[in-house]
């Protein structure tokens, strides 16, 4: 690696390596000694190609579910199967990972500005800011920069864009996979809500096991299956469409929306 070459988006490769190599250390016990990570179906991202590749999952921190994938993804890809046993892994990362995430929160303070430079693909979004209900068109630039990120390298992207559960999909990612075409594999997390805040920066409680699971790529027909029949594939796949809650028991949904609320008011 040249010691100043850049990415597509202008950020130096040798510090975004050891921002990486940085933030793995200082994160590795939060999924395995503080909590444990139960992994499974890693074994697939081995044998993904280098680019255009979309992870799908749904989502429960802001921060905490990403560094995850980082930690499961850099380990698989260097022989670890289902674990993150030893994070010596994270010394030589993936360097075209990336993820998407809100521009107001990436911009909010000293340190997620950091984070943001070790993979963030920042957009607007299109129905919430600073708080507030909106509504505004989507920014063109957002969607060519995902389309950049997935030439160059594997994009991570929450697409119900919310933390709370069984919100809907939101279409611009069935759009990106009609247009980009790429391998989507879904992503399906548990536990990440019990055991970190709501941004995921802060250890909430321990001893919670959480649960990681990678699936085999979607079957899709990007030229005939419409936007809505994509949507409704990924809400399935993520185990976010709305028939699931009929197998969830009453408690745990009301334990989920009481978790929600105390999440909400806590900032």
């Amino acid at each position: 690696m040249g010691l100043f070459k850049k990415n597509p988006f202008g950020h130096y490769l040798i510090l975004k390596k050891w921002l990486i190599r940085l933030f793995g250390v200082l994160t590795h016990r939060r999924y395995r000694g503080f909590n444990e990570l139960q992994i499974e179906g890693s074994g697939i991202i081995k044998n993904l190609p280098h680019t255009n590749v979309l992870f799908v999952s749904n989502h429960q921190t802001y921060f905490a579910d990403v560094t995850a994938m980082f930690h499961v993804f850099n380990a698989s890809l260097s022989g670890r199967v289902d674990s993150i046993k030893n994070v010596g892994y994270i010394w030589q990362p993936k360097m075209n990972i990336y993820y998407v995430a809100a521009k107001e929160t990436m911009k909010a303070g000293f340190l997620t500005r950091i984070m943001a430079y070790a993979g963030a693909v920042t957009v607007e979004r299109t129905w919430r800011a600073q708080g507030q209900e909106v509504k505004r068109e989507v920014n063109p630039n957002d969607t060519e920069n995902i389309g950049v990120a997935l030439n160059d390298g594997w994009v991570i992207t929450f697409p119900q864009g919310t933390t709370k559960p069984f919100k809907p999909i939101r279409k611009g990612t069935a759009h990106i996979i009609k247009n980009h075409k790429p391998i989507v594999i879904p992503i399906v997390i548990d536990g990440f809500r019990r055991s970190f805040d709501k941004k995921g920066l802060r250890i909430k409680k321990r001893g919670i096991l959480q649960t990681f699971q990678i699936k085999e790529p979607l079957d899709i027909d990007y030229e005939n299956e419409s936007i809505e029949e994509i949507v409704q594939k990924l809400e399935y796949a993520i185990e976010q469409h709305s028939s699931f809650l009929k197998v969830i028991p009453k408690e745990e949904i009301d334990a989920m929306e009481d978790l929600n609320e105390q999440r909400r008011w806590g900032y």
